[in-house]
């Protein structure tokens, strides 16, 4: 049987696959590749109240892969901070719903982003003001692992183990992909897991497609007790769910025809 969070996995896919095709916007690739992680998160993950999207003790969410913003709003929508109704109009004049995720008008967006190696820092200072005040809430991060290029990510990364802030957790989507190439071309991350271990974080390797094994690492203690961030290295497959997507460099900027689309939707089974 289907769980809620593959449930709503396979909606946002279904969203992201229209929004990008009748927006004719690009990122479609980063979008579903991060689907997994994004409906486990906002299915049993994060505490936040969709009725009350600035209450002070939520946990926080940064959505530092910016460009993949329509795979944020689609869950957000299916978490039911705002009407599905409003996803048709994503990356059209007049829309609030930008390309890179805004959080103007946007219940449950907690900061903009698309400047890559931002979200992390912001992160870090979240999780930190969270240990000054003793307040409760965790600090989670969705890094792409091209932008882990940024000399930023590692500043944020090497602040954030110094001042062992516990509830802070960094999710990268490593589909080994970036925007021309992949990673390994462009520039090698091995050894990736050992690089954030010297920096003081705890590590967790997953299949960035597999709900239950994702819950697991993702879903760290509450407090504001001393202790050592965690890195969520989730292997992921870009343009995961539709066959014709999947690990091509291609998806990163072009949007699916009328045709592509209604393949993609019956490969994802849309609802």
């Amino acid at each position: 049987m289907e769980t809620a969070s593959e449930s709503t996995a396979r909606a946002v896919r279904a969203h992201v696959l229209r929004m990008t095709s009748s927006g004719r916007s690009s990122h479609v690739g980063s979008a579903l590749s991060c689907a997994d992680v994004l409906a486990v998160l906002y299915t049993g993950v994060l505490r936040v109240d969709p009725a009350d999207p600035r209450w002070p003790d939520r946990d926080r969410f940064v959505m530092s892969k910016g460009h993949a913003g329509a795979a944020l709003y689609a869950v957000l929508a299916e978490r039911g901070f705002f009407d599905e109704a409003v996803l048709h109009r994503h990356y059209q004049n007049g829309s609030y719903l930008s390309g890179h995720v805004s959080h103007v008008g946007i219940p449950g967006v907690e900061f903009s982003t698309g400047s890559l190696g931002h979200g992390l820092p912001v992160g870090a200072g979240m999780a930190w003001r969270a240990r000054q005040t003793g307040r409760p809430w965790r600090t989670y991060v969705l890094l792409g692992d091209g932008e882990c290029d940024e000399g930023s990510v590692w500043e944020a990364a090497m602040f954030a183990g110094h001042h062992e802030l516990a509830g802070l957790v960094a999710v990268v989507d490593w589909n080994n992909m970036q925007s021309l190439g992949t990673c390994e071309e462009t520039l090698r991350l091995e050894p990736f897991a050992d690089k954030w271990r010297s920096f003081g974080w705890d590590v967790a390797e997953v299949d960035g497609h597999d709900h239950g094994a994702l819950t697991g690492a993702l879903d760290v203690p509450r407090g504001a007790e001393p202790g050592k961030p965690r890195c969520v290295l989730a292997r992921t497959v870009k343009g995961k769910g539709v066959s014709f997507m999947e690990n091509r460099v291609l998806w990163h900027y072009r949007p699916p025809s009328a045709e592509e689309l209604e393949r993609a939707l019956e490969e994802v089974g849309a609802r």
